[in-house]
């Protein structure tokens, strides 16, 4: 899920180059009906978005019997605040704009290979969802919409920023934005 088309399509092309199959969310309201009707394995979210932001996605989504196992990315330029409040919601990783698109693709391999060996790996989405495959992520840098973080911050590896959502089927997953 981001809100930036751009970083939607960007997140697409370089998951779907991997096979995987993606969906995505303009916000946060719209990627939690996604991973509802999707059940994404993972699900990518940003942190400043219209309606509902991506740390209140994650709280919803683990709040939800349905969808508390779902493996859980930001993707995002994050203050330290709001990693700290990511990991109190139970986001599972975090990458940080600017990303390479290996990164990416490490980070929502990895996670979808956690998020399949507890209840099946079915997710629902809030943004770009993806299914098939998960990376570990890691990155530094900002991406110009508040506050830059270093390669071992927010952005780096598991525990960083990612937005995006997968639904269940092998190689699918949802992103908004």
């Amino acid at each position: 899920m981001d809100d930036n088309k751009v970083i939607r399509q960007l997140i697409r092309v370089n998951l779907e180059l991997e096979g995987l199959e993606v969906v995505t969310a303009a916000d946060g309201a719209e990627c939690l009906d996604v991973v509802h009707q999707v059940r994404p394995d993972v699900v990518t979210l940003d942190v400043v978005m219209p309606r509902l932001d991506g740390l209140r996605t994650a709280a919803r989504l683990r709040a939800d019997p349905r969808t508390h196992h779902l493996p859980l990315a930001i993707i995002s330029a994050c203050t330290q605040y709001e990693v700290d409040t990511g990991l109190d919601v139970g986001v599972d990783a975090f990458l940080a704009k600017p990303f390479e698109p290996a990164e990416l693709v490490r980070l929502v391999k990895q996670l979808i290979e956690r998020g399949s060996g507890e209840d099946g790996g079915s997710s629902e989405d809030g943004g770009e969802g993806h299914r098939g495959g998960g990376g570990g992520g890691s990155g530094g840098g900002g991406d110009g919409d508040g506050g830059g973080d270093s390669d071992e911050g927010p952005g780096g590896g598991v525990g960083g920023v990612s937005g995006g959502v997968s639904d269940g089927v092998p190689g699918r997953i949802s992103s908004g934005g």
